[in-house]
């Protein structure tokens, strides 16, 4: 009988294990995989290709972005909603926001100028809108992401010159870093910005390139990435 309640146990524990639907090149997706490495949790990998629009399944996003978050019953959408999700259910689980009121704004501050002013302006659906309404040029669709990322790296400088020590807010990685890696990987790997403008911005990147819970989180260190799929 001792067996039988262990296999349950772990038939359980299994069910209620963290899964997270992600694509690899997903920068939400990317602060979501970083969040969960620093808290420790160990979560399934739900690879969804967004090229081949797996992201419009009905179970997933009503909206058909992802990430998409499964733990037990819940089922959450949306990186923002899913971060805060799980630093309220654990807390003490390398927190991502300081106690600081002054300093948690300036956290929510940055990751917003991210999340609403950045991210959606170049990411895939926003580009396959501008290739199918404007130009199927390229350049065109390269100068647009430049354009809007240079705009909020430009915001997030100025925001963090009087905040930021060794991470963007502190001597501790909190939120907003959680928001700044993606998109400064983005920036440098998919949409060639010159990050010399930007040295506040550069020093941050160096010093998350040394943490292994952001390394770990890399698009290329993903299942899906087309790089695994070919080795």
């Amino acid at each position: 009988m001792a067996s039988v309640s262990c296999d349950n146990k772990q038939e359980s524990e299994l069910k209620l294990k963290l899964k997270l639907y992600s694509y690899w090149r997903s920068s939400c997706s990317f602060r979501v995989r970083i969040a969960l490495n620093l808290k420790g949790l160990k979560y399934e990998y739900k690879a969804v290709n967004l090229a081949k629009g797996e992201q419009f399944s009905p179970e997933l996003n009503p909206i058909g972005y992802v990430p998409v978050l499964v733990d037990g019953d819940l089922v959450l959408s949306d990186s923002f909603a899913i971060l805060l999700y799980l630093e309220e259910k654990y807390p003490h689980h390398h927190p991502l926001l300081p106690q600081d009121l002054h300093k948690k704004a300036i956290n929510f501050q940055a990751a917003n100028i991210i999340s609403s002013s950045v991210q959606p302006l170049q990411n895939l659906a926003t580009l396959k809108c501008i290739e199918e309404k404007i130009s199927s040029d390229p350049d065109v669709k390269l100068a647009w992401a430049q354009h809007y990322t240079k705009k909020g790296f430009v915001a997030l400088e100025r925001l963090l010159k009087d905040y930021a020590g060794r991470f963007a807010t502190g001597d501790e990685v909190y939120l907003a870093d959680l928001f700044l890696a993606p998109q400064i990987h983005a920036a440098i790997k998919r949409f060639n910005v010159d990050m010399t403008q930007f040295p506040l911005l550069s020093r941050l990147n160096e010093a998350y390139n040394e943490i292994p819970a952001f390394q770990d989180a890399m698009p290329e260190k993903q299942p899906d990435t087309p790089l695994a799929s070919a080795s």
